[in-house]
């Protein structure tokens, strides 16, 4: 039987609850309730705080660890194109329905978005709306706006 660990990381936006097991990285949620970061951290879920705390300092750009989130063939389709979009760039829900192959989709897209168990790894924050402005998200609009201006601040530092 799978055995499940959870750690908990400060974030300037929030504390990540961060849940995992050998087979990799089943959950990272964003809290609004503040929680001390865990002292001992299991093995399975080090190099994910570790990722984190890099992308927090602006020394990340991509996450390279093994995930196992759970949800539906279709779920699972939906989170594998969000890794798709480059950091720093965004996506419209239409293009991310075409980028899966069903353009017809854009409300069971923007519902596994939703569903999304893997916050900021899985990048859903980078889904915005046909007219450019930020729908719809779990952890609410001001972090998708936060993680969003995050990340075109180091896109923009990089052009020099």
């Amino acid at each position: 039987m799978e055995k499940f660990e959870t750690s908990y990381y400060k974030t300037p936006i929030g504390t990540a609850k961060i849940v995992g097991s050998i087979e990799g990285i089943t959950s990272i949620t964003i809290l609004d309730e503040a929680i001390k970061s865990s002292k001992n951290i299991p093995t399975c879920l080090q190099e994910c705080i570790l990722q984190l705390e890099e992308y927090f300092k602006r020394e990340r750009t991509t996450f390279n660890l093994k995930l196992n989130p759970q949800g539906t063939d279709f779920q699972q389709k939906v989170w594998t194109e969000l890794q798709q979009i480059p950091f720093g760039k965004t996506r419209t829900y239409l293009e991310q329905t075409k980028a899966i192959g069903n353009a017809k989709a854009i409300r069971s897209v923007a519902s596994a978005n939703g569903k999304n168990p893997i916050w900021l790894v899985i990048p859903c924050h980078r889904v915005i709306g046909s007219d450019g402005s930020l729908t719809g998200y779990a952890g609410g609009l001001w972090r998708k706006k936060w993680l969003l201006e995050h990340e075109s601040d180091l896109t923009q530092q990089s052009l020099f």
